[in-house]
């Protein structure tokens, strides 16, 4: 039975149904096999790109290797046994490093003794040229300075002042 509707009415719309959760797709044999087919047309594809890079590699390096001067074909061939070479001369290196940092690491408390004993000594030099200074004031001592091998110093001259004088 179905109801007229006036003017007055307006039409109900239907109610939404909620979205159904989505579960595991299943593929299909068809999009198996289509899946499979564009794999296998893309590993052409990319086999045949590989194929055309290596002949053109090959290819470039087969004119540099006929254009290429006798004497740097010699020096190509002698680039593994130098590089050998550096890679020996390198361990030798960092080998020698680590020798002397364990040589400097025993060192160090030797290094800190003298960092302590050097003001001592250099306190010691100064007492000592301030005692020869005060003795060789006294008179007759310089017999004694003739003992020693220690000769007074003369005074330092001063310098003549410079003069500005105009360049002719």
């Amino acid at each position: 039975m179905t109801t007229r509707k006036g003017p007055g009415r307006k039409a109900t719309p239907p109610k939404a149904t909620p979205p159904k959760a989505p579960g595991p797709r299943v593929p299909s044999a068809g999009d198996i096999l289509a899946a499979a087919q564009s794999a296998a047309a893309a590993a052409q594809s990319a086999a045949g790109a590989a194929l055309d890079a290596a002949q053109l590699t090959a290819g470039q390096a087969f004119d540099a290797a006929v254009r290429l001067p006798p004497a740097s074909a010699q020096l190509a061939a002698q680039l593994p046994d130098l590089i050998a070479n550096l890679s020996i001369a390198i361990d030798r290196l960092n080998s020698t490093i680590d020798r002397l940092d364990r040589t400097l690491a025993l060192a160090d408390p030797a290094f800190a003794a003298y960092d302590r004993l050097l003001p001592r000594l250099e306190s010691m030099i100064g007492l000592g040229e301030d005692l020869f200074t005060a003795l060789s004031r006294l008179p007759g001592v310089s017999i004694l300075g003739r003992f020693t091998g220690r000769t007074p110093e003369p005074p330092a001259e001063p310098e003549p002042p410079r003069s500005r004088g105009r360049r002719k």
